[in-house]
């Protein structure tokens, strides 16, 4: 049964892990928890450098340490979207169902991880941004998710008018792919103007009032220019925007 093979995966990987292996050279595991789930990546626990000096957004760079999880190798696709919510807001439905789910707000994007959740019987949720940026950097030092070339490892540039087939582009060391253009990424986080006070353990920032006005995306589209897709570069929008260029991909908690 996949909830097993699953299980059995992510220990056998954690143990490797246990055995000294760094982040930048670990071969990640994955596995499926149903046919309709995307496929999750194991990311060892770890430690990172979080932002980047030059922007009043990206500093001050903090030290994060977080727990190990997994998250998905590719964003989250139109087929697996209708496999699990039954429809498909896509603007772009006749790229088919390997291209990314786009013209989804932050809200939906979270209802489609609490019906995964639903599904599976495991906690299925949006990454939090310091996620997501460990998850792109895969303990390398780059300006991009997986190298210093986005043309090899991104869309982006409004070169065919749409969002492209997941998984087609050079993966970064963890084996992900997309985590750079394609379609923007919704995170868990509030906006916030700086990384000033921003958690140390890689937990998601939400507002301490508990409205939160703007979520963050993260890695540019297959609509932007290729600064936009470095692996430091956030933005906040209102969570019930939607355009063909807003996606997500999805970060399952460990058992």
């Amino acid at each position: 049964m996949p909830g097993a093979n699953a299980k059995h995966t992510i220990r056998k990987f954690l143990l490797g892990l246990a055995c000294g292996l760094a982040l930048a050279d670990a071969r990640a595991g994955s596995f499926r928890d149903a046919p309709e789930a995307p496929e999750m990546v194991v990311l060892p626990a770890g430690s990172f450098a979080m932002g980047a000096r030059g922007r009043p957004d990206t500093e001050p760079v903090h030290q994060v340490t977080l727990p190990a999880f997994a998250i998905g190798r590719h964003e989250v696709t139109q087929g697996e979207w209708k496999a699990v919510m039954g429809n498909n807001p896509s603007r772009f439905a006749e790229c088919g169902d390997n291209c990314p789910v786009e013209n989804v707000n932050w809200h939906e994007a979270v209802e489609f991880a609490r019906h995964l959740s639903a599904r599976t019987g495991h906690t299925y949720r949006l990454p939090s941004e310091a996620e997501w940026e460990y998850a792109c950097r895969a303990g390398q030092a780059h300006d991009f998710c997986g190298g210093d070339n986005p043309a090899a490892l991104a869309w982006f540039g409004d070169e065919y008018g749409a969002p492209q087939p997941v998984g087609r582009k050079q993966a970064n060391a963890l084996g992900l792919h997309d985590m750079g253009g394609n379609v923007w990424e919704w995170t868990q986080d509030c906006m916030q103007a700086s990384y000033l006070g921003a958690p140390a353990d890689g937990s998601a920032w939400e507002a301490s009032s508990g409205q939160c006005r703007s979520r963050i995306l993260r890695g540019g589209s297959w609509l932007d220019g290729p600064q936009y897709t470095r692996a430091t570069l956030r933005f906040g929008f209102d969570p019930k925007f939607r355009a063909g260029d807003f996606g997500f991909r999805v970060v399952r908690q460990l058992d």
